[in-house]
């Protein structure tokens, strides 16, 4: 049969406007008895018809949050206390005469009657307490499909959710009219299908239990695809701010990134990046940061020598000795592999280095003492014997092509909120002794004083390919939270990535985890470092840029970043949309 909306013939169109429902409403319902028929879309409802002895709490959220459309109604009738304590006596009084009879006639004793007898007895206690009350429950639910094989498939797999619990649900055969408005948001229970539960149970069936990853404050990553809630979070309120982005290129984790870096900047963060493609430096410009450019030809210098300055708590001897065991890290991916000889050579190279300008354990004063150059160290080598190798390999540092790079005092502001180091123009071989110069650096500041700060490393797995360079990102994360940073590491090639001896404890000293789009190269490796189901792991590979799976401690959910229409012109990384804008701005000033 059809339904057709009424009019009232009375007035006509033309003397009053259209009722509301004459709006809303679809011109025809098809209904049979086992579907309902709106224009394409097919609709079919599902009662809960009966429930287990035992109901677990959120056995019901496998079915909020299932990917599929539909439309959940929950009917709580409250029943009259005194009539339900009368029924509860008589329904006793029955199970009780009928144990007695069996005892009598000598029949074992029956323990689902015994059970019943125990139930019946604890429920009529708190009912006459005030402690319980009993309600009539009524469970529906409408899925929507496009063809009657979607809508089969839909109800297969809710009731496989359901039938697993021991939760039985039916069709509204020959009544999908009444179930179809029972899920409207009218309130009204037309279908009237009930079963008695007292409230213990029925509490366990709460609907608001969708999976939701959320703070009272911190900034907004993103919305949670399974029920459109803000995903907000403080880093620096978990046990620590550290956090891993994987995906591959494409993927929108640069995006994600300078999003989080806008947005945290608006809290007071200071941020620091290192940049290996330049993407970071239109946002740098735009709120008034840093970008500076590291390079051989670059009149921006880093000194490997400079010394953090000492907390009030920490010793000046063991900030010499970390620092030292950094330079040593430094050392290792400049020069190349190194003897037991030759490392035990370079530590001591090193310390006396630092001698020359009164800088020992012993000094008390590291805040005014001026650090040595490169050159210096080659002079100490120099001075030693057996060191004829090791002076060869340095002095392309401190007299050949790559003697600008190293050997000069530091000469970088730090005084803005962003700042930005990028390396795009160096050498391709010298790209990991530049992230790993750099990364002391920024870890050099950060130790002389304590202040909200987040560490970008872009395209880590450069640095992670040698041991040294592991080691060190390692150092930081493990360290980080004492010094109130939260380091992001982004990488693209996650084999590389986590065949190092650290990726993994990088990945586990990581509070907050990010994993978008990934490649069938490494998605397998993905799912066993983070326990994706099959369903996770298909998701992530078939996931649109932006989209992903954030992970915040032993929880996730699937997420969507989104940005304003000025976070997006500020921090695209798209070349059209690029493109689009540098045209823009010409033709604005040309008008100008």
């Amino acid at each position: 049969m059809s339904l057709f909306g009424k009019k009232k013939s009375a007035i006509s169109p033309q003397e009053k406007p259209k009722m509301i429902d004459e709006i809303l409403a679809p011109s025809a319902i098809d209904v049979s008895s086992s579907y309902l028929q709106i224009g394409d879309t097919y609709a079919r409802t599902l009662f809960v018809a009966t429930y287990p002895r035992y109901l677990n709490t959120n056995w019901f959220s496998p079915v909020i949050n299932m990917d599929r459309p539909f439309d959940a109604s929950i009917f709580v009738h409250p029943e009259d206390t005194a009539a339900m304590l009368r029924q509860l006596r008589d329904r006793l009084g029955r199970l009780e005469a009928q144990a007695m009879e069996e005892a009598s006639s000598g029949k074992v004793r029956d323990p689902i009657l015994e059970t019943a007898i125990g139930d019946i007895e604890a429920l009529r206690d708190k009912l006459q307490q005030g402690t319980d009350r009993f309600f009539r429950l009524g469970v529906y639910l409408t899925i929507y499909g496009s063809s009657l094989k979607e809508l089969n498939d839909t109800e297969n797999k809710i009731k496989s959710m359901l039938d697993g619990q021991l939760i039985y649900s039916k069709q509204a055969t020959f009544r999908m009219r009444e179930g179809f408005f029972s899920t409207m948001p009218l309130s009204d229970d037309q279908l009237g299908v009930h079963t008695s539960l007292n409230t213990q149970p029925i509490s366990s069936i709460f609907p608001f239990v969708s999976y939701d990853l959320t703070s009272d404050k911190g900034i907004l990553y993103g919305i949670n695809t399974h029920n459109n809630s803000l995903v907000l979070f403080d880093r620096f309120a978990l046990e620590n701010a550290n956090m891993v982005i994987f995906g591959k290129s494409g993927g929108g984790k640069s995006y994600a990134v300078k999003l989080e870096i806008l947005r945290s900047l608006m809290f007071g963060t200071q941020v620091f990046v290192i940049d290996p493609e330049n993407e970071y430096k239109f946002l740098s410009d735009t709120v008034g940061g840093t970008s500076i450019k590291i390079s051989i030809s670059s009149p921006h210098h880093i000194n490997p020598f400079d010394l953090p300055k000492p907390l009030p708590d920490e010793a000046p001897a063991d900030v010499l000795r970390s620092h030292i065991i950094n330079m040593a890290g430094l050392f290792k991916i400049m020069l190349g592999a190194l003897s037991p000889e030759e490392e035990a050579i370079l530590d001591e190279a090193i310390n006396q280095t630092y001698a020359i300008k009164d800088i020992t354990p012993t000094t008390v004063d590291l805040k005014n003492a001026i650090p040595p150059l490169m050159s210096d160290f080659q002079s100490i080598l120099e001075g030693m014997t057996g060191t004829q190798s090791l002076v060869i390999r340095i002095k392309k540092y401190t007299e050949g092509t790559y003697s600008g790079f190293l050997n000069n005092t530091t000469n970088v502001p730090l005084d803005k909120q962003l700042i930005v180091f990028s390396i795009r123009d160096m050498e391709e071989e010298l790209r990991p002794i530049a992230m790993y110069l750099v990364l002391n650096f920024i870890w050099t500041q950060v130790r002389t004083e304590l202040k909200r700060r987040i560490l970008a490393v872009d395209e880590a797995w450069v640095l992670m390919k040698y041991e040294a360079g592991a080691a060190f990102l390692f150092n930081i994360a493990k360290r980080a939270r004492k010094y109130y940073l939260g380091l992001t590491t982004i990488s693209q090639d996650i084999p590389d990535f986590m065949t190092s001896a650290y990726g993994k404890p990088i990945v586990t000293n990581s509070s907050l985890q990010l994993l978008l789009k990934q490649s069938p190269a490494a998605i397998d490796l993905v799912k066993q470092t983070f326990n994706l189901t099959d369903a996770e792991k298909f998701f992530l590979l078939e996931s649109r840029v932006g989209h992903g799976l954030f992970f915040a401690g032993t929880n996730h959910v699937a997420l969507r970043i989104i940005a304003s229409y000025a976070e997006d012109q500020i921090i695209t990384s798209d070349p059209r949309q690029i493109l689009e804008i540098e045209a823009a701005k010409k033709e604005l000033a040309q008008q100008n």
